[in-house]
């Protein structure tokens, strides 16, 4: 109950400056990350939470699938089916080259084995939807930008596992996880893709039957219903729930643009609520030991990470390409790494192979590092494409000036 009371706090005070986080670089993500780390064991010691605890695993899996289901509904199939190459290159070019780069540091910098580096490399390639939807939920961003990054938050999770499960399966006769056979890998992704493609068309299907169909009020109801079976279904069938619950998404939008906009506010506060809730509990692990655990190597494998791998990689995939250098350069940073990495990162030291320890505290600091510096720099980001205004709350010569314009649009004749 403590730490009931203890989000609730946090959600609130989150709230209270949110109006002041839409404008400057203060971000709410960090709010919670922080407030997390200050009431766990490593400081005030109001809650006891270890990387083995299951509110860990269960928090990041379930803030990952619902950001994921609301964001596959900003997919639009046909304009994706125009312009699908530049997600393709990011995904196709960008991301092995991120994979590869961050074995070869890790490896060379902290000293952990080839196969464990290369596990380490694939927990953290993908991009984290969460954070990524700062920007891709502000409609003034250009198309293309916004498109990219969906897509390819969207996606990689997905294609990361596959990866993260065999380099498991081959770090270490102590590995104490399922088997990792390519076949059962490409089954799940397959089962993933059916039954979030699958799910929403049965139901677009059962609301034209006669007697069936939503009430306005209980509408927004009817997607939240089927992302609930799909995240139960796929966790029983041990289909991939991430690519599940994005094309889940995208496929919603598509049958059924009405069940989208009823639904959207509902689902963007509940995503909102999942992802501050697995902010918490994940702050509680950023103890001082763990800080205190990870060698100077360690760090520089994390700010080369953060400032040149990701940057790099993707602009090097970008080659090419009409977009603008602008918005490559917005792409390249905003590369954050979250939740996907949390799940996979406990997998890694949940697993038993030797370096479980060593790979999973590079991971969760390199975590920690990139959500403060992603999530507070949504906001110049969205600065230098002119999306001031949808903070939903004016500056204040905004403010004075709209009046002054009302007083004198009253004075005329």
């Amino acid at each position: 109950m403590v730490l009931v009371a203890v989000f609730g706090v946090a959600l609130l005070v989150a709230v209270l400056l949110s109006g002041l986080a839409a404008r400057t670089v203060l971000s709410t993500s960090f709010l919670f990350l922080v407030g997390g780390a200050l009431v766990s064991d490593g400081f005030l010691g109001w809650i006891h939470i270890t990387p083995d605890s299951e509110i860990v695993s269960v928090t990041a899996d379930l803030a990952l699938f619902a950001v994921l289901f609301t964001d596959g509904m900003h997919v639009s199939l046909p304009k994706l089916r125009a312009n699908w190459r530049n997600p393709a290159r990011a995904l196709g070019l960008g991301m092995p080259l991120a994979f590869v780069f961050m074995a070869l540091i890790t490896h060379y910098l902290v000293g952990l084995d080839w196969t464990t580096s290369f596990l380490v490399g694939a927990v953290l390639a993908p991009t984290d939807p969460v954070f990524a939807s700062a920007i891709v939920g502000r409609r003034e961003v250009p198309a293309k930008l916004r498109q990219l990054l969906n897509v390819e938050s969207g996606i990689n999770d997905g294609l990361a596992l596959p990866v993260v499960l065999i380099l498991i399966a081959a770090a270490g006769p102590t590995a104490d996880t399922m088997e990792a056979s390519p076949g059962k890998i490409v089954l799940e992704l397959l089962l993933g893709l059916v039954f979030g493609v699958a799910l929403p068309l049965l139901v677009s299907v059962l609301v034209r039957f006669r007697l069936l169909g939503a009430e306005p009020k209980l509408q927004p109801l009817l997607p939240l219903a089927s992302g609930i079976i799909l995240y139960a279904v796929c966790h029983l069938t041990h289909a991939n729930p991430y690519l599940a619950a994005f094309s889940a998404g995208a496929t919603l939008v598509h049958v059924s643009l009405e069940a989208k906009e009823s639904f959207e506010p509902l689902g963007e506060a509940l995503a909102e609520l999942a992802k501050f809730a697995a902010l918490l509990v994940f702050g509680a692990l950023l103890t001082p030991q763990l800080f205190g655990d990870l060698s100077f190597g360690g760090y520089v494998a994390v700010v080369l990470a953060i400032v040149l791998i990701r940057p790099a990689s993707l602009l090097i995939s970008l080659l090419g390409t009409t977009i603008s250098r602008k918005e490559k350069l917005v792409a390249a940073w905003f590369g954050p790494k979250g939740f996907a990495s949390v799940v996979y990162g406990l997998l890694v030291l949940q697993s038993g192979i030797p370096q479980a320890e060593e790979a999973f505290t590079l991971i969760a600091v390199c975590i920690a590092f990139s959500i403060v510096a992603h999530s507070s720099t949504d906001v110049p980001i969205a600065r230098a494409f002119d999306v001031d205004e949808l903070a939903g709350i004016p500056e204040p010569h905004q403010d004075t000036d709209a009046r002054s314009t009302e007083r004198h649009a009253d004075a005329r004749p």
